[in-house]
């Protein structure tokens, strides 16, 4: 994929991607597509010439468990049926428990950071290793941005990153507003991230904006690009020409003038940053001492269990409540589960739309009680119908109209699942014979 400007592509400003000039490429969530049925405006956009790039957010390649062979045969599936030169992820955990931990599986339904210790980055690794032989284009890593800090963290984010790639070969997705994300939150300084950066590896840049409250920067993707942001964007450009470069936007869409207008700006920075000069980049800063391999199938599986105990201990105490793990900063965790608890929201009521109808303004309030001591485990559907039940237990709504519209909606909602696609072979198989 050459240079060129794209754009996150979503359902609700399609036809305003369509319409813009100068789009070399667009960017879709791969959870979001079916392969045999692909929306009409990304087939129009592929006839055209535009590249479409899959992106991934539910592997969870940072998390302790191998990725899911399903997951990776799926994310496959569309890559393929978009004819993508390259598949993207993140490196993030966004489950935890089960096996590895005998406790029951919690769903963060987000992207969460992972420790940046030699552990982790060994676990890291055989991941990305398993999923690029499940993938049949390259595959690529982007940067997360983050509200709380990892204790006893052993290399800056620089180091690990360039650690990865040495040790699996993979590309790089650099977000430059997640850079500036962290650097408000976590105090990392994004001109020493690129320093350490193999910038080689880099195979296209996010541009995207937020907003801060009480001094916590959150990438929202619902609010303009922020200066800050377009200056690490002409930081990056200023060492290495980025292969594209790609607008996000994921809420609160604006009208297609103003992301027109934010797509100008990227390119007036692109245009106006100081050339990468010709020359080799310098040697990449001595990394601490450390194997330079994996370590041994016993030494993973060790690092393993080890991750798997730090992640379900973080994610129990952001979903469940439970108390905080050694050496995390409280008050930011409590920032990071209400962002947790808010997005989940969110999502119910894009899943369960009726909800906020029935609930009214009442809605988020319920459903931050809700959320506090009861963690996501059977996905956004069964979210919505426990959520309904905690309420009706709990005799709530107090009016009883709505308390009965509440009732009727689980009971029509609480029905069977339809069947999956092994039980519907079994009764074809059956009804033949």
């Amino acid at each position: 994929m050459g240079i060129g400007i794209g754009i996150g592509w979503r359902p609700e400003i399609a036809q305003a991607v369509e319409s813009f000039d100068g789009i070399d490429w667009v960017e879709a969530v791969a959870e979001n597509l079916c392969p045999g049925h692909l929306p009409d405006s990304l087939v129009r956009l592929r006839e055209r010439g535009v590249t479409v790039v899959p992106h991934g957010v539910s592997l969870g390649l940072g998390g302790a468990e191998a990725p899911d062979a399903s997951r990776l045969a799926e994310l496959a599936a569309r890559a393929e049926a978009l004819g993508s030169p390259l598949v993207t992820e993140h490196i993030a955990f966004v489950r935890a428990g089960g096996a590895l931990t005998a406790s029951p599986r919690l769903e963060a339904g987000h992207l969460l950071p992972v420790p940046r210790t030699w552990d982790a980055l060994r676990v890291l690794c055989e991941n990305v290793r398993i999923a690029q032989d499940a993938l049949p284009v390259p595959l690529a890593l982007e940067n997360i941005a983050a509200l709380i800090n990892w204790p006893d963290d052993e290399l800056t984010e620089g180091q690990f990153l360039a650690e990865l790639v040495e040790r699996t070969g993979v590309g790089l997705l650099i977000d430059v507003a997640n850079l500036h994300t962290n650097r408000v939150n976590r105090g990392e300084d994004p001109a020493k991230v690129l320093d350490g950066l193999p910038l080689e590896a880099i195979a296209y840049v996010h541009v995207a904006g937020g907003v801060e409250r009480e001094g916590v920067w959150h990438d929202t993707h619902a609010h303009p690009v922020p200066r800050p942001v377009l200056d690490i964007l002409a930081e990056l450009a200023s060492r290495v020409t980025p292969p594209g470069v790609l607008l996000e936007r994921d809420e609160a869409f604006p009208p297609a003038a103003e992301l027109a207008g934010e797509l100008g700006a990227i390119r007036a920075t692109l245009a106006s940053a100081k050339p990468p000069a010709p020359a080799p980049a310098p040697p990449l800063s001595p990394s601490p001492a450390a194997p330079k391999t994996p370590g041994a199938p016993a030494d993973a599986g060790r690092s393993r269990e080890r991750l798997a105990l730090a992640q379900t201990a973080l994610l129990s105490s952001l979903t469940a409540g439970t108390p905080a793990p050694a050496g995390f900063d409280g008050p930011r965790l409590r920032v990071q589960a209400r962002a947790l608890a808010t997005k989940r929201a969110d999502v119910v009521a894009k899943v369960a739309p009726e909800l906020p109808r029935i609930l009214g303004d009442g809605y988020r309030e319920a459903f931050a009680a809700y959320a506090k001591s009861r963690p996501l485990r059977g996905g956004y559907r069964q979210d919505a119908l426990d959520f309904a039940r905690f309420l009706l237990d709990a005799g709530l709504p107090a009016d009883a109209p709505a308390r009965r519209a509440l009732a009727r909606w689980r009971k029509e909602r609480a029905g069977a699942r339809p069947p999956g696609r092994a039980a519907r072979l079994l009764r074809t198989l059956t009804r033949a014979a």
